[in-house]
């Protein structure tokens, strides 16, 4: 089955490469240095060369149209794009617009299916009750009182939010599956991203913004290169590290933006940050609709997975679009495609996707940031570069505050 005919191709175009030598490197084509190559590249009209390892532009963000049903399936995991940074709304829509997708997930606990994050229907479907607002909330209270006053861990703080059973249920496994590390091991600061809400609201996030670029995550990175004119080159399946005409540009010390591994950077001379990594299977179904919902998390040990992604949910507009006519995207199509996801420890040769971020971790890191500080050409950034869990706007905020401070050395 064919991509529909106004959506891009699944192979990035890129300008012809130059004559002349660029005045900046990025690597890593991820929205941190497609932000910065996009800011050098229009704004200080200088010329860019942006290199990726992987046959694609957009890093982990990148999504592609299944072959088979049509379907865009976001590559490495679902990414959602939400803000509250007027900044980077009004900077990301110069080159897509969005739909109007809220993110909503479920969860199944020993077969029973409840709205996250944690609301009051969760509450009152886990307790088998009715309580109003206000008796939620004394109720959690009370059953919070047993962790610290100030949490030093995830468990602790946790327990502090939501209380031990409703901890224990929701959170407690599902993180041994997903860190690959006990919750009493892991910072506090991974789950105060989770929202507690005492009313029925099961939107997933709290923010002004939210949707998903109409045409793609494809079509909106290459957007923002189409929109320098030749200012920017793009070389895709570069390893800055093995490739010799990038060797070059280094030995002449071209000013540089580096976007991947800090550690790798520095060949692992402290030793190795920790990450957590993840598989992916992805398998067509042949139904119309396997769960009903985009996201479905698994909060228990068993199945292995720790949630399923079911990508038509993300686009319900386009079963309306005469241009998806010929796709699974269509009702009654027969077809869907789905991604289990397992949760992993990071290897040498996986891919990094979250910083495990303990305290011996952010010891090292503070080792390799005295490294990078100590450099003249070289900048660091996006969330490998800075060993940091960022959501796609914290992203693109970095990489606009990291130009407006560094645009004069350019």
């Amino acid at each position: 089955m064919q991509t529909p005919a106004n959506n891009p191709k699944n192979n990035p175009t890129s300008p012809s490469a130059s004559n002349t030598s660029p005045d900046v490197l990025i690597v890593g084509a991820g929205l941190f240095g497609l932000t910065m190559a996009e800011r050098i590249a229009n704004l200080l009209g200088k010329k860019v060369l942006l290199i990726d390892k992987r046959t694609h532009i957009g890093g982990n963000c990148y999504s592609e149209f299944d072959a088979e049903t049509g379907i865009e399936c976001h590559k490495y995991g679902a990414h959602l794009f939400h803000t509250s940074d007027q900044q980077v709304w009004d900077y990301v829509n110069q080159f897509t617009t969005f739909t109007h997708y809220v993110h909503k997930v479920y969860i199944t606990h020993y077969g029973e299916v409840y709205p996250m994050p944690i609301n009051l229907g969760t509450i009152n479907q886990f307790f088998h009750s009715a309580y109003t607002p206000d008796e939620a909330r004394d109720l959690i209270k009370e059953q919070s009182e047993t962790a610290p006053k100030a949490p030093t861990n995830l468990a602790e703080q946790g327990i502090s939010l939501i209380g031990e059973p409703l901890f224990n249920a929701f959170i407690k496994n599902y993180t041994a599956k997903q860190w690959q590390t006990p919750a009493e091991e892991l910072s506090p600061d991974i789950i105060k991203r989770l929202p507690v809400r005492y009313n029925y609201d099961n939107r997933y996030f709290n923010n002004t913004y939210e949707g998903l670029p109409t045409n793609g995550y494809e079509a909106w990175f290459q957007n923002m290169i189409n929109s320098c004119g030749d200012k920017i080159e793009v070389r895709l399946g570069i390893d800055y590290f093995d490739d010799p005409e990038i060797q070059k540009l280094r030995d002449q010390g071209i000013m540089t933006i580096y976007t991947g591994p800090i550690d790798q950077f520095y060949d692992y001379r402290f030793g190795e940050l920790k990450w957590r990594s993840i598989d992916l299977e992805k398998s067509v179904e042949s139904v119309d609709d396997f769960q009903g919902c985009p996201v479905m998390n698994y909060a228990d040990l068993d199945p292995k997975y720790t949630r399923i992604h079911e990508f038509k949910h993300f686009h319900p507009e386009r079963a309306a679009d005469t241009a998806y006519a010929d796709t699974a995207y269509a009702a009654d199509s027969g077809k869907t495609v789905i991604v289990r996801e397992y949760s992993k420890t990071w290897h040498r040769g996986d891919e990094p996707y979250y910083p495990v971020n303990t305290a011996d971790d952010r010891a090292l890191l503070e080792k390799y940031q005295d490294l990078a500080r100590s450099e003249q050409n070289i900048i660091f950034g996006g969330r490998l570069g800075e060993y940091a869990y960022y959501d796609m706007d914290k992203t693109i905020a970095a990489a606009l505050a990291k130009f407006d401070e560094l645009k004069e050395r350019f």
